[in-house]
This record gives structure tokens, C-alpha cells and sequence, in this order.
């Protein structure tokens, strides 16, 4: 099988982490593969803020661990079973105490489109160093709070995508969900 197409069939989200650290060699790495990434217009409208600092991760998943207790009130039932499955397994449910966090910060008026494409990236690069990511959205719950957003020098016109959380796995790598079949249309 082609390297690539195999690698996107091995990339997993991976919520459990050795307590270890990536080197800066491999981080800087997987940057550079996000910034290979398209964009409109070749415009590149992102940067990165990655967090590798325990007791700022600490800080950050105490602020949108309140937020997602409140949030999580108005799941379906079906969701909070699976969040309690989830939960269950670690102390971290937002970040899993992941030892790095990258937020992709984007701009401009395509940065909905090239974003997502930049934290895809970051998380095939990952897995081909055989680090674990997953995409946690809750870990977005921390930009209404000021403080933070200063912190992370966000501007009113920037958004936050990811976070990507980025460690080695414990264990091996989840295997492979189910996958649904999708129709295809060909004309």
C-alpha cells in the first residue's frame, strides 16, 4: 500500500498518553508539515500556539472542565454515556493530559476552509512519528475567559481551531472503528 494512503489509515484519536515528552526536533516537524497545508490563495492565514507547560495545561483544563460540566447537562443522554466511558479513563477529560496542545489560530475570510486542512496535517505527521493526536474541540472552551485570550495574544479577528492534543500513546494505537459506507455518485 502507498506510504501516505497508509498512514491515513493508521491515524487514530488517541485520548490516553505515556508521560512523556516529543522532542522539539519532531515538534518542529509536524509544524512544518501543518504549514504544507493549502490555503486560498496560498495566503497561509494561521499560526500556532503550542503549549507544552504542565502547569499551564493544568490551568487551561481547569477553566474549560467547569464550562464542559454545564455543557455536557444538555447532551443527549447517548452522548453523556459515551462522555462517561470516556471520562472514566482519565483525569483530564478536555485535554487528557496530554503533554502537548496546538491551537491553530487562523484569520481572513477562507480561514474556515485552510484551518481544518492545517490540523489534518498536524495530525498525519503525528501519527507518521507514531505520536498519538486527537482533535478536542472542548478544548475550546476556555476563549471566552480574557485572561487566556491575552495569554494567547488572540485577536477579535482571529478564530481557534483544533486544539490538537499530541502525545505517545499508551499502549498500542486504538484500532480502526467501524466505518460506514458512503454513497458515491459518478457522473
Amino acid at each position: 500500500m502507498n506510504k501516505v494512503i497508509e498512514n491515513i489509515h493508521q491515524r487514530r484519536s488517541v485520548r490516553q498518553f505515556e508521560n512523556k515528552n516529543i522532542p522539539e526536533d519532531i515538534l518542529n516537524s509536524i509544524i512544518d508539515a501543518a504549514n504544507a497545508a493549502p490555503s486560498a490563495m496560498n495566503l497561509q492565514q494561521w499560526r500556532f500556539l503550542v503549549v507544552r507547560d504542565e502547569s499551564f495545561r493544568k490551568r487551561i483544563a481547569g477553566i474549560a472542565y467547569e464550562k464542559y460540566k454545564v455543557w455536557l447537562n444538555s447532551a443527549s443522554d447517548d452522548f453523556k454515556e459515551r462522555r462517561r466511558e470516556i471520562d472514566a479513563q482519565v483525569e483530564d477529560p478536555i485535554y487528557y493530559d496530554a503533554p502537548v496542545i496546538i491551537f491553530v489560530i487562523g484569520s481572513g475570510m477562507t480561514a474556515h476552509f485552510d484551518c481544518p486542512m492545517v490540523c489534518q496535517n498536524i495530525m498525519l505527521a503525528a501519527r507518521s512519528y507514531d505520536i498519538g493526536s486527537c482533535w478536542v474541540y472542548l478544548g475550546q472552551m476556555i476563549f471566552d475567559d480574557q485572561d487566556i485570550r491575552n495569554i494567547m495574544e488572540l485577536k477579535e479577528t482571529e478564530s481557534v481551531y483544533g486544539p490538537i492534543i499530541l502525545g505517545y500513546p499508551m499502549g498500542e494505537f486504538p484500532e480502526p472503528p467501524a466505518r460506514k459506507e458512503h454513497p458515491v455518485i459518478w457522473l
